[in-house]
């Protein structure tokens, strides 16, 4: 493809973006001048594309109204864009129900690129490697995900069907607030109006979702992405652990990330630097304590273990089996 025949389907792709765009915005982004830019706007003209000038103080080019896109143009670097997008949403497991979708689009794409392009591209492909094996997850119903999408948008209430971890199920009504991807799953947050407080559910376990009338009002504070890491963090399990760390926020989080644990900074006095070491207070709900005394060790700062007993015990035995390892010759 010859430069000037790329600039003049960049400059469609511009304007099919929508708005105004004015000679000087699109002469920076062609990397051309004004002069330029007009006689692209011709080209297009001239292909039956009807771009429109605006004059005025802020006037530019723009699209005419009820123009139909043509068929899909991806320049090289799009293409392998999308591709190693589309591998990537599969191995972290952002797909949905539909899972050939992600193969079959890449395929469609594949089929249609030149035949020089499409072997750099397999090139890649074939070179990639990862050090992290594929997550095998479950994946969202399509039709769930973009009506819950169109609820947080829109900010309408949402009724879904709902299955928990104890295979319990129940419909419930939500203000959906935000939809957000984390370990290969997606999630939707929002507020249970029946009790007023904020709700995370799993939308692979979701069977189905209808929006209801009315709307609701997003609340401040945290966004949804904060929301869902501390819903791990205070989510019902097991054991309730309670510590007390002396360090900074950011030497505990290096340990014991937003998901796992919640950390209570107490405000600091006037003047103080924020990241002078400090008795902080760390909350952890965990199915098993077995894991918890490597994590302490891996932190190396002064700890006090208010609860519960038990986890004393495990960190004290797995002390003495690190002394005992270090005395062996």
């Amino acid at each position: 493809m010859s430069r000037p025949t790329g600039r003049v389907l960049t400059l469609l792709e511009l304007l099919q973006s929508g708005g105004i765009r004015t000679v000087a915005e699109l002469a920076d982004r062609l990397g051309v001048e004004g002069r330029t830019v007009r006689r692209y706007v011709d080209h297009l003209i001239d292909l039956d594309v009807p771009v429109e000038a605006v004059r005025g103080r802020y006037g530019g080019y723009r699209l005419g109204p009820g123009y139909r896109l043509p068929p899909l143009m991806l320049s090289d670097d799009e293409a392998l864009a999308v591709l190693l997008g589309l591998v990537a949403g599969r191995r972290a497991g952002l797909m949905t129900t539909a899972d050939t979708a992600g193969e079959t689009a890449a395929a469609k794409i594949r089929r249609v690129l030149p035949e020089r392009v499409a072997r750099r591209l397999d090139t890649v492909l074939e070179s990639l490697a990862f050090t992290a094996s594929p997550g095998e997850f479950a994946t969202p119903d399509a039709g769930v995900l973009l009506t819950i999408a169109d609820s947080v948008h829109h900010r309408r209430p949402v009724s879904i069907r709902y299955t928990d971890r104890d295979g319990q199920r129940s419909e419930r009504r939500l203000h959906p607030y935000g939809i957000v991807a984390h370990s290969g799953r997606w999630y939707v947050t929002g507020t249970d109006p029946e009790i007023g407080d904020d709700r995370t559910f799993r939308l692979d376990r979701i069977a189905d979702a209808r929006t209801l009338p009315g709307s609701f009002e997003a609340p401040e504070g945290p966004g949804p992405a904060q929301r869902v890491l501390s819903g791990f963090a205070t989510a019902e399990y097991r054991h309730e652990v309670t510590l007390r760390i002396h360090g900074t926020v950011e030497q505990i989080r290096a340990r014991l990330p937003a998901t796992v644990a919640s950390v209570e900074e107490p405000a600091p006095a006037a003047g103080a630097d924020p990241a002078t070491e400090r008795w902080l207070l760390v909350e952890v709900r965990a199915e098993q304590l077995d894991w918890l005394p490597p994590v302490l060790a891996s932190l190396d700062r002064p700890f006090v273990i208010e609860r519960p007993d038990e986890l004393r015990g495990l960190v004290i035995a797995f002390a003495d089996r690190l002394a005992s390892y270090a005395r062996q010759a």
